[in-house]
Protein backbone atom coordinates (compact mmCIF):
# COMPACT_ATOMS: atom_id res chain seq x y z
CA UNK A 1 0.00 0.00 0.00
CA UNK A 2 1.24 3.79 -0.78
CA UNK A 3 2.29 5.81 1.89
CA UNK A 4 0.20 8.86 2.69
CA UNK A 5 1.33 11.97 2.21
CA UNK A 6 1.76 14.94 -0.44
CA UNK A 7 3.58 13.53 -3.96
CA UNK A 8 4.61 16.97 -4.92
CA UNK A 9 4.06 20.56 -6.21
CA UNK A 10 3.68 21.16 -10.16
CA UNK A 11 4.98 24.54 -11.23
CA UNK A 12 1.02 25.97 -11.51
CA UNK A 13 0.63 25.25 -7.45
CA UNK A 14 -1.48 22.26 -7.86
CA UNK A 15 -0.25 19.12 -6.23
CA UNK A 16 -0.86 14.83 -5.82
CA UNK A 17 -1.76 13.61 -2.66
CA UNK A 18 -1.97 9.93 -1.35
CA UNK A 19 -4.33 8.91 0.81
CA UNK A 20 -2.46 5.41 1.35
CA UNK A 21 -5.36 3.68 -1.18
CA UNK A 22 -5.96 6.25 -3.83
CA UNK A 23 -3.79 9.02 -5.46
CA UNK A 24 -5.70 12.92 -5.55
CA UNK A 25 -4.94 15.15 -7.87
CA UNK A 26 -5.71 18.28 -7.08
CA UNK A 27 -6.44 21.86 -9.65
CA UNK A 28 -3.90 24.41 -9.63
CA UNK A 29 -3.93 26.95 -6.77
CA UNK A 30 -4.08 29.99 -7.92
CA UNK A 31 -1.38 32.17 -5.41
CA UNK A 32 -2.24 35.26 -4.87
CA UNK A 33 0.24 38.13 -5.44
CA UNK A 34 1.33 38.25 -1.85
CA UNK A 35 1.82 34.76 -1.89
CA UNK A 36 3.64 34.62 -5.03
CA UNK A 37 6.21 37.61 -3.71
CA UNK A 38 7.20 35.57 -0.80
CA UNK A 39 7.65 32.72 -2.84
CA UNK A 40 9.92 34.75 -4.98
CA UNK A 41 11.71 36.02 -1.78
CA UNK A 42 12.45 32.53 -0.27
CA UNK A 43 13.81 31.73 -3.32
CA UNK A 44 15.67 34.36 -3.78
CA UNK A 45 17.03 33.84 -0.27
CA UNK A 46 18.21 30.37 -0.77
CA UNK A 47 19.90 31.23 -3.82
CA UNK A 48 21.87 33.88 -2.14
CA UNK A 49 22.40 31.73 1.30
CA UNK A 50 25.69 30.26 -1.02
CA UNK A 51 26.80 33.22 -2.56
CA UNK A 52 28.31 35.18 0.60
CA UNK A 53 30.46 32.76 1.78
CA UNK A 54 33.71 34.77 2.35
CA UNK A 55 32.40 37.21 0.76
CA UNK A 56 31.42 36.15 -2.60
CA UNK A 57 28.46 37.98 -3.68
CA UNK A 58 27.59 35.61 -6.99
CA UNK A 59 27.08 32.29 -8.50
CA UNK A 60 30.35 33.74 -10.76
CA UNK A 61 32.53 35.83 -9.34
CA UNK A 62 33.61 39.54 -11.31
CA UNK A 63 37.25 40.59 -10.57
CA UNK A 64 37.86 43.99 -11.09
CA UNK A 65 38.41 44.15 -15.02
CA UNK A 66 35.55 42.03 -15.65
CA UNK A 67 37.09 38.63 -15.49
CA UNK A 68 35.21 35.28 -14.51
CA UNK A 69 37.22 34.12 -11.08
CA UNK A 70 37.49 30.44 -11.59
CA UNK A 71 36.43 28.18 -8.69
CA UNK A 72 38.83 25.53 -7.22
CA UNK A 73 37.74 22.36 -6.15
CA UNK A 74 40.66 20.36 -4.51
CA UNK A 75 39.69 16.86 -2.99
CA UNK A 76 42.35 14.69 -1.10
CA UNK A 77 41.64 10.80 -1.63
CA UNK A 78 42.52 8.99 1.23
CA UNK A 79 43.47 5.43 -0.63
CA UNK A 80 43.24 1.80 0.67
CA UNK A 81 46.45 0.05 0.63
CA UNK A 82 47.43 -3.06 -1.30
CA UNK A 83 46.13 -3.82 -4.68
CA UNK A 84 43.22 -1.21 -3.89
CA UNK A 85 45.26 1.48 -4.08
CA UNK A 86 44.93 2.50 -7.58
CA UNK A 87 41.29 2.48 -8.18
CA UNK A 88 41.18 5.68 -7.94
CA UNK A 89 43.26 6.43 -10.27
CA UNK A 90 42.59 3.89 -12.86
CA UNK A 91 38.84 4.99 -12.55
CA UNK A 92 39.28 8.81 -12.94
CA UNK A 93 41.86 7.89 -15.86
CA UNK A 94 39.64 5.83 -17.74
CA UNK A 95 36.18 7.30 -16.75
CA UNK A 96 36.14 10.01 -14.24
CA UNK A 97 38.12 13.10 -15.90
CA UNK A 98 36.31 12.20 -19.39
CA UNK A 99 33.45 12.10 -17.60
CA UNK A 100 33.81 15.71 -15.74
CA UNK A 101 34.85 17.35 -18.70
CA UNK A 102 32.21 16.38 -20.36
CA UNK A 103 29.70 18.32 -17.84
CA UNK A 104 31.83 21.35 -18.01
CA UNK A 105 34.71 20.68 -15.53
CA UNK A 106 36.77 22.31 -17.53
CA UNK A 107 40.82 21.01 -16.40
CA UNK A 108 41.13 18.36 -13.92
CA UNK A 109 44.54 18.10 -12.30
CA UNK A 110 45.73 14.40 -10.17
CA UNK A 111 48.69 14.45 -8.41
CA UNK A 112 51.01 12.06 -6.06
CA UNK A 113 53.04 13.38 -3.00
CA UNK A 114 56.66 13.59 -3.04
CA UNK A 115 57.34 15.57 0.36
CA UNK A 116 54.19 15.75 2.12
CA UNK A 117 51.58 13.89 4.37
CA UNK A 118 52.64 9.91 4.91
CA UNK A 119 49.40 8.52 4.46
CA UNK A 120 48.31 7.44 0.44
CA UNK A 121 46.65 9.93 -0.86
CA UNK A 122 45.80 11.56 -3.96
CA UNK A 123 45.28 14.86 -4.75
CA UNK A 124 42.76 16.09 -7.44
CA UNK A 125 42.13 19.64 -8.78
CA UNK A 126 38.55 20.63 -10.56
CA UNK A 127 38.18 23.62 -11.73
CA UNK A 128 34.79 25.27 -12.24
CA UNK A 129 33.79 28.40 -14.03
CA UNK A 130 30.72 28.51 -12.15
CA UNK A 131 28.92 27.56 -8.95
CA UNK A 132 26.54 25.60 -11.36
CA UNK A 133 29.08 22.71 -11.22
CA UNK A 134 30.06 22.83 -8.04
CA UNK A 135 26.64 22.49 -6.92
CA UNK A 136 25.33 19.95 -9.58
CA UNK A 137 28.53 17.89 -10.27
CA UNK A 138 27.05 14.51 -8.29
CA UNK A 139 23.92 14.51 -10.01
CA UNK A 140 25.09 15.35 -13.20
CA UNK A 141 27.75 13.07 -12.85
CA UNK A 142 25.41 10.34 -12.15
CA UNK A 143 22.86 11.12 -15.43
CA UNK A 144 26.58 10.46 -17.28
CA UNK A 145 25.77 6.50 -18.87
CA UNK A 146 29.54 5.79 -19.25
CA UNK A 147 30.26 7.09 -15.28
CA UNK A 148 27.32 5.45 -13.56
CA UNK A 149 28.10 1.92 -15.30
CA UNK A 150 31.48 1.93 -13.60
CA UNK A 151 32.75 -0.80 -11.61
CA UNK A 152 34.21 1.92 -9.22
CA UNK A 153 30.70 3.81 -8.67
CA UNK A 154 29.20 0.53 -7.95
CA UNK A 155 31.55 -0.48 -5.16
CA UNK A 156 30.46 -2.47 -2.49
CA UNK A 157 30.54 -1.02 1.66
CA UNK A 158 32.91 -4.11 2.60
CA UNK A 159 35.48 -3.44 -0.92
CA UNK A 160 35.34 0.58 -0.83
CA UNK A 161 36.98 2.34 -3.65
CA UNK A 162 38.61 4.44 -1.41
CA UNK A 163 38.38 5.52 2.49
CA UNK A 164 37.74 8.92 2.57
CA UNK A 165 37.31 12.00 0.58
CA UNK A 166 37.75 15.52 1.95
CA UNK A 167 37.36 18.94 -0.33
CA UNK A 168 37.32 22.50 -0.09
CA UNK A 169 36.37 24.82 -2.24
CA UNK A 170 38.16 28.10 -3.45
CA UNK A 171 37.33 31.00 -5.18
CA UNK A 172 40.65 32.07 -7.54
CA UNK A 173 42.04 35.75 -6.91
CA UNK A 174 41.59 38.61 -8.70
CA UNK A 175 45.06 39.24 -9.61
CA UNK A 176 44.98 35.42 -11.37
CA UNK A 177 41.57 34.89 -12.29
CA UNK A 178 41.78 31.87 -14.31
CA UNK A 179 44.17 28.39 -13.99
CA UNK A 180 47.27 28.53 -15.55
CA UNK A 181 48.02 25.27 -17.28
CA UNK A 182 51.75 24.61 -18.04
CA UNK A 183 53.47 23.41 -20.28
CA UNK A 184 53.31 19.50 -20.24
CA UNK A 185 56.67 18.44 -19.97
CA UNK A 186 58.82 16.88 -16.78
CA UNK A 187 57.54 19.00 -13.73
CA UNK A 188 56.68 19.09 -9.95
CA UNK A 189 54.08 21.53 -8.41
CA UNK A 190 54.86 23.22 -4.74
CA UNK A 191 51.43 23.52 -3.12
CA UNK A 192 51.45 25.96 -0.44
CA UNK A 193 48.41 26.92 2.20
CA UNK A 194 48.50 30.28 4.13
CA UNK A 195 46.34 30.27 7.23
CA UNK A 196 45.59 33.27 9.26
CA UNK A 197 44.41 33.72 12.88
CA UNK A 198 41.62 36.09 11.81
CA UNK A 199 39.36 37.22 8.66
CA UNK A 200 40.80 40.18 8.97
CA UNK A 201 43.94 39.06 8.68
CA UNK A 202 43.61 36.46 5.78
CA UNK A 203 41.96 39.65 3.67
CA UNK A 204 44.85 41.33 3.66
CA UNK A 205 47.27 38.67 2.88
CA UNK A 206 45.15 38.61 0.02
CA UNK A 207 44.82 42.08 -0.77
CA UNK A 208 49.10 41.76 -0.15
CA UNK A 209 49.02 39.36 -3.29
CA UNK A 210 46.76 41.41 -5.40
CA UNK A 211 46.73 45.30 -4.84
CA UNK A 212 49.86 45.00 -2.80
CA UNK A 213 51.79 43.29 -5.98
CA UNK A 214 52.70 40.18 -4.09
CA UNK A 215 52.16 38.12 -7.48
CA UNK A 216 53.27 40.24 -9.59
CA UNK A 217 57.17 39.93 -7.88
CA UNK A 218 56.75 36.59 -8.55
CA UNK A 219 56.49 36.92 -11.97
CA UNK A 220 59.42 39.24 -12.53
CA UNK A 221 61.45 36.92 -10.35
CA UNK A 222 60.70 33.77 -12.47
CA UNK A 223 57.93 31.91 -9.85
CA UNK A 224 55.34 30.39 -12.00
CA UNK A 225 51.80 30.78 -10.23
CA UNK A 226 49.05 28.06 -11.69
CA UNK A 227 46.81 29.36 -9.50
CA UNK A 228 45.88 31.71 -6.17
CA UNK A 229 42.68 30.51 -4.45
CA UNK A 230 41.09 31.80 -1.02
CA UNK A 231 39.46 29.36 0.55
CA UNK A 232 35.45 29.28 1.04
CA UNK A 233 35.00 25.93 2.42
CA UNK A 234 37.47 23.72 4.13
CA UNK A 235 39.56 23.46 6.97
CA UNK A 236 41.67 25.19 9.24
CA UNK A 237 39.97 28.15 7.61
CA UNK A 238 40.68 31.23 7.48
CA UNK A 239 43.35 30.58 4.72
CA UNK A 240 44.73 30.73 1.38
CA UNK A 241 46.28 28.09 -1.19
CA UNK A 242 48.70 28.69 -4.37
CA UNK A 243 50.09 26.17 -6.14
CA UNK A 244 53.67 27.39 -8.30
CA UNK A 245 54.97 24.88 -10.87
CA UNK A 246 58.83 24.04 -11.29
CA UNK A 247 60.95 21.70 -13.40
CA UNK A 248 62.69 20.19 -10.21
CA UNK A 249 63.45 20.93 -7.23
CA UNK A 250 66.80 22.66 -7.67
CA UNK A 251 64.72 24.71 -9.99
CA UNK A 252 62.68 25.62 -7.31
CA UNK A 253 65.76 26.36 -4.25
CA UNK A 254 67.53 28.85 -7.31
CA UNK A 255 63.79 30.52 -7.98
CA UNK A 256 62.61 30.81 -4.41
CA UNK A 257 66.11 32.51 -3.78
CA UNK A 258 65.96 34.65 -6.58
CA UNK A 259 62.27 35.97 -4.85
CA UNK A 260 64.14 36.57 -1.25
CA UNK A 261 66.98 38.73 -2.80
CA UNK A 262 64.59 40.76 -4.73
CA UNK A 263 64.35 44.34 -3.78
CA UNK A 264 60.89 44.33 -4.81
CA UNK A 265 59.45 41.40 -2.39
CA UNK A 266 61.98 42.70 0.53
CA UNK A 267 60.39 46.65 0.38
CA UNK A 268 56.83 45.03 -0.12
CA UNK A 269 57.38 42.01 2.61
CA UNK A 270 58.59 44.91 5.02
CA UNK A 271 55.49 47.34 4.75
CA UNK A 272 54.12 47.33 7.88
CA UNK A 273 50.10 47.03 6.85
CA UNK A 274 51.42 43.63 5.85
CA UNK A 275 52.73 42.39 9.17
CA UNK A 276 51.36 39.31 11.08
CA UNK A 277 48.91 38.33 8.63
CA UNK A 278 49.70 34.84 8.59
CA UNK A 279 50.11 32.12 11.42
CA UNK A 280 50.84 28.71 9.97
CA UNK A 281 52.01 27.55 6.37
CA UNK A 282 51.84 24.09 4.97
CA UNK A 283 54.14 23.31 2.54
CA UNK A 284 53.48 20.33 -0.24
CA UNK A 285 55.61 18.70 -3.00
CA UNK A 286 53.80 16.84 -5.98
CA UNK A 287 54.43 15.47 -8.86
CA UNK A 288 51.38 15.31 -11.81
CA UNK A 289 50.03 11.89 -12.75
CA UNK A 290 50.70 10.77 -16.34
CA UNK A 291 46.99 11.44 -17.32
CA UNK A 292 46.33 15.00 -14.89
CA UNK A 293 45.54 17.47 -17.28
CA UNK A 294 47.74 20.08 -15.36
Amino acid sequence: MAKPGIRGVDEMGGFEYCTGQVEIRTKPYLLTNMEKSKMKRREFLAAASIAPIAGVSSLAATDSSGGKQEYLEFRQYHLNLGSKKNMVGNFLKNVGIPAMNRIGIGTVGVFNTIYGPNSPTLYVLLVHKSLETVMNSASMLMADDEYRKADFIKTSLSEPGYVRMESSLMVAFKGLPKLRVPEKKSRIFELRTYESHSIKAAKKKIEMFNEGGEIKVFLKTGLQPVFFGETLIGPKMPNLTYMLVFEDLADRDAKWKVFGGSPEWKKLSSNPEYKDTVSNITDIILRPTSYSQI
